[in-house]
């Protein structure tokens, strides 16, 4: 029998831990509760987590900060719950590291959509590795599905879940256009409730992290109006 996902949930509100808590334990999934920050970190410091669903508002150490500090020492994916609407929070969330944000109010069918989403994209990515999938190189960029790893003339740049999948997706194919609702399919399993824009935040950073000049990047190409991709073998 497959060994059970686990899922760190941080809010600290006792009773949207309940709403969550009970659809998550439904589907199969074991839950681990945190009620502010430095709970969170003592949990994740306890035992290994695939999934950590993180509230943006938590009393002493916030839920950015707490993002900030996972993401320095994991690749776990992290799925950011805001009550705020506002375009600067969501994008600070993707910045340091979240893989995924929802809005309050959702409803239990998008959350639960995201969850399995990336939970089962989690589960492709061990496939992987068990296979051996051979890395790909492009210039001094190498890209290690097995190990996932990112190599840049030598040292590894981190990534996150995202970033990194984003960025075997466009090697995995040069020269072919990804627009947003594919690479979002492609990450996730689908386009569903999505901001197809957090694409774009994801690709920033990456340049951010490979390119010598982001705005005239050498390897990551905008094509105006449809989407991304990277560049061709010949290039």
């Amino acid at each position: 029998m497959a060994e059970r996902a686990r899922i760190l949930l941080v809010d600290d509100e006792r009773s949207i831990q309940t709403l969550l808590s009970y659809p998550l334990q439904k589907d199969g999934y074991e839950v681990v509760s945190a009620f502010d920050g430095r709970e969170a970190l003592a949990r994740f410091n306890e035992a290994p987590f695939d999934l950590v669903v993180l509230d943006l508002m938590l009393p002493g150490v916030d839920g950015l900060e707490v993002c900030r500090r996972l993401r320095s020492r994991s690749s776990v994916p992290i799925i950011m719950l805001t009550a705020r609407s506002e375009e600067v929070d969501k994008v600070v969330g993707l910045e340091i590291g979240a893989d995924d944000y929802i809005t309050k109010p959702f409803s239990m069918r998008e959350f639960r959509s995201r969850v399995k989403a990336v939970l089962r994209r989690a589960a492709m990515r061990r496939a992987v590795e068990e296979e051996g999938e051979q890395p790909i190189s492009a210039g001094a960029l190498t890209l290690d599905p097995a190990k996932r790893s990112v190599a840049l003339d030598g040292p590894i740049v981190p990534t996150t879940f995202v970033e990194f999948e984003i960025l075997a997706a466009l090697m995995s194919s040069p020269g072919r256009v990804f627009t947003r609702d594919m690479l979002l399919s492609r990450i996730w399993g689908d386009s569903a409730f999505r901001d197809p824009r957090t694409i774009d935040v994801h690709i920033r950073h990456l340049r951010e992290k490979l390119e010598r000049d982001p705005k005239d990047p050498t390897y990551i190409f905008t094509v105006r109006g449809v989407g991304y991709r990277f560049r061709d073998t010949e290039s």
